[in-house]
């Protein structure tokens, strides 16, 4: 959360609609994105179902200040799964029941790679804390080569055997950590 929301204070005004490398995403839809699964964080601990909280996050919950409203989206969700015994829980999620501690792994893997997107997109810096590459590398690589399936990410980025872990991490994710090579149309004709 932490190394997001210092990338979330750093977007420029001019940088909201900026793409990122989440194909079809602007730096304030991958904003609104994590800010509105932290907003689900209270909920689902508290032992809420999809269907009960149902459209309330629904659309851009970022308004007007969308730094102020990915601060208190984080804090509510830091301070639900800080709680005493908050991981031991259950929730309920659309895809079954899971420990609240496995989805707390999994919103540390979205956040990890989504702040190398909203860094890229905004040029800030995107090398990731190594403690977090490690940890998300470990979570997705057993499943890594059904990613691409679920639709949610874009096919695997073949990476050199000898890459480092980021990188590694980010192939598996389908982000391609060097810029596409640009042709000059020049050279076209």
């Amino acid at each position: 959360m932490a190394s997001f929301g210092r990338r979330v204070a750093g977007v420029a005004a001019n940088q909201w609609s900026a793409p990122t490398p989440c194909e079809g995403w602007s730096v304030r839809e991958l904003v609104n994105h994590l800010t509105v699964e932290q907003l689900w964080v209270p909920e689902l601990l508290l032992g809420a179902t999809i269907a009960e909280v149902g459209s309330r996050f629904d659309g851009d919950r970022l308004g007007g200040d969308p730094v102020a409203a990915w601060t208190a989206a984080a804090a509510a969700a830091r301070t639900a799964l800080t709680g005493p015994y908050a991981l031991e829980l259950t929730v309920h999620l659309s895809y079954g029941d899971r420990s609240a501690l496995e989805y707390c792994s999994e919103l540390t893997v979205d956040l990890t790679v989504h702040t190398w997107d909203l860094a890229r997109a905004t040029a800030q810096d995107a090398h990731l804390a190594p403690e977090l590459v490690d940890f998300a590398l470990h979570e997705v690589t057993p499943y890594a080569d059904q990613l691409a399936g679920t639709g949610y990410f874009a096919p695997a980025v073949p990476t050199a055997p000898d890459a480092d872990p980021q990188t590694r991490l980010l192939g598996l994710l389908g982000r391609r950590t060097e810029p596409e090579p640009r042709i000059d149309p020049e050279l076209m004709s």
